[in-house]
């Protein structure tokens, strides 16, 4: 790459990521009251926001990865047994799945007038316990996130090389050995970066707080901003959370990047491994029951929602709302993908310039700045940049352009897990004989960049897009209720109890994503390597 080049990919993500939070705060910081800031400091309830916010993502994350490591220890033992694959295809959906449709399902199966609680009565006890409050969210966070850990160590495990476990087998060493001596190395070195990862996405989770939580007792900080920008107008209060929130996630992320490793839940594992010694007795059954927790935990409420939601289809697509809502849903969807491709290909590109010239350190700062959107609230950098740009810009005024940038904006951490592979594959050879070719500018691009970046960007299309379908919480404060999206359609339809066709618009919802996601993957298919 030319010097401009590695300056324009350094100065994309550097102004587009930190900078727009900046902007977003000050935006928001010159709107507010100075002596209303400086009494947030003594407020009481403010406080208790912030330590029910930091004490449920806390627990959270840690049931999440005590109950995923088992989980994923038991998949890595039990290679084939009948239904994993459809399992891990499952684990898979869980990371792109609408909380909206995930809070539907658990609803379903475990409210008042849930599956549990009929078929409690009857077997002649009652089903007391309700997801709601404390309970609900902790529940709903283990939900996304145990799958999340699970595949994520998973596929580290799988990545180790087979001569390993020929070893293992030749030696016959039993499952605390292998434990000691190939698990818990390798899970030990993922751990920092994972507990961050979900404990930043429990620490900033709105739909499920605001659906699940059950009165200001359960409140975040994530509802609490929303609640300041959109019926307090307190755009003060707003950056002030915001900034407690930045603070709080910083100095988990500040403390675990040096061991953050890159994982992605599409690699693949080094070959068949031989068969274990610490197959039978107790290993079957405690590897039987993990595994079926996990069945238990994921496939109910997407059975249900997905069953009750097929009958109702057909009278809901009859209606000229669903379709409105649906276009709506697919401009955002589109014009966030591209914006989170882009900025995570430019990120990814003045990482592994920065590398290369041995700024390694520097490297590791850009990093950790991708993911800063994970820890500035989406609200906070829409309501901030829109009081700040709008005596400018001329679009200001139209809500679907700001939920499209916002969208593509919080979805780069997510795309930046499918692109690790784009630019490390072996460097220094291929350039020398593109060099030798004289192959630059364009034709470089055509026939050596393009054919490696197709499949990673077909694949990053496909998350973001359907991240940005499912995603609430950025059209809950700037979308119109009376012209809804999807999401908007389905937290309507929750709000007036009409689970009928919630069901049906959550169907439709997870029909869109899926089409969207093999479009891209379909259309960007990795090519064939072709030889120079």
């Amino acid at each position: 790459m030319t010097p401009w080049q590695v300056v324009l990919c350094l100065l994309v993500p550097i102004v587009l990521l930190p900078g727009l939070a900046c902007a977003a705060f000050l935006g928001l910081f010159l709107q507010a009251d100075d002596m209303a800031e400086v009494a947030l400091w003594h407020d009481a309830y403010l406080w208790r926001v912030w330590r029910f916010t930091l004490g449920q993502a806390a627990l959270s994350t840690g049931l999440s990865v005590l109950l995923a490591i088992p989980m994923a220890c038991a998949l890595l033992r039990r290679p084939q047994f009948p239904g994993r694959t459809l399992l891990l295809r499952s684990m898979e959906v869980t990371l792109v799945l609408p909380a909206l449709v995930a809070v539907l399902g658990l609803i379903s199966v475990y409210g008042r007038q849930g599956v549990v609680a009929q078929l409690g009565n009857m077997m002649g006890f009652s089903w007391s316990w309700r997801p709601y409050g404390l309970d609900g969210i902790v529940f709903a966070h283990l939900f996304f996130n145990v799958p999340l850990v699970a595949r994520l160590l998973l596929q580290a495990l799988e990545r180790q090389p087979r001569e390993h476990w020929l070893l293992v087998s030749q030696l016959g060493l039993q499952r605390s050995a292998i434990w000691r001596t190939i698990e818990w190395p390798v899970i030990r070195q993922y751990l920092p970066g994972l507990g961050a990862l979900v404990f930043t996405l429990c620490f900033t989770s709105f739909a499920i707080v605001l659906t699940l939580g059950g009165g200001p007792g359960a409140t975040t900080l994530e509802v609490a901003i929303y609640q300041a920008l959109r019926f307090d107008d307190a755009p003060g209060q707003a950056a002030f959370l915001a900034l407690l929130q930045l603070a709080s996630c910083a100095v988990i992320w500040l403390w675990s990047h040096r061991h953050v490793q890159s994982l992605s839940v599409s690699g693949a594992f080094y070959g068949d491994r031989p068969c274990r010694p610490d197959q039978g007795g107790f290993a079957w059954l405690s590897d039987g029951f993990s595994i079926l927790l996990l069945i238990g935990l994921i496939w109910p409420p997407l059975v249900l929602v997905i069953g009750q939601g097929l009958s109702g289809v057909p009278a809901l697509w009859s209606q000229s709302l669903i379709w409105a809502a649906l276009g709506r849903s697919l401009m955002i969807a589109l014009g966030a993908a591209l914006v989170a491709v882009v900025l995570a290909v430019s990120l990814q590109a003045g990482i592994r310039q920065l590398r290369l010239y041995g700024h390694e350190r520097l490297g590791q700062w850009l990093a950790v700045s991708g993911r800063m959107t994970l820890m500035v609230p989406a609200m906070v950098l829409g309501t901030g940049l829109f009081v700040l740009l709008k005596p400018w810009v001329l679009m200001v005024n139209q809500s679907l352009f700001w939920v499209a940038l916002l969208n593509g904006l919080m979805a780069v951490p997510f795309v930046l897990q499918s692109l690790p592979a784009m630019h490390s594959r072996g460097e220094q050879g291929p350039i020398r004989l593109l060099l030798s070719l004289g192959l630059t500018g364009w034709a470089r691009w055509r026939w050596w960049l393009w054919p490696q970046w197709r499949g990673p960007i077909g694949l990053s299309l496909g998350y973001a897009m359907a991240l940005s379908l499912g995603d609430f919480g950025v059209i809950a404060l700037l979308g119109m209720p009376s012209e809804p999206t999807l999401t908007q359609l389905l937290h309507q339809q929750l709000g007036h109890y009409r689970t009928e066709g919630a069901a049906a618009t959550a169907v439709t919802l997870l029909l869109v994503q899926a089409m969207g996601f093999m479009f891209w993957r379909h259309c960007l298919r990795p090519a064939r390597s072709k030889r120079f």
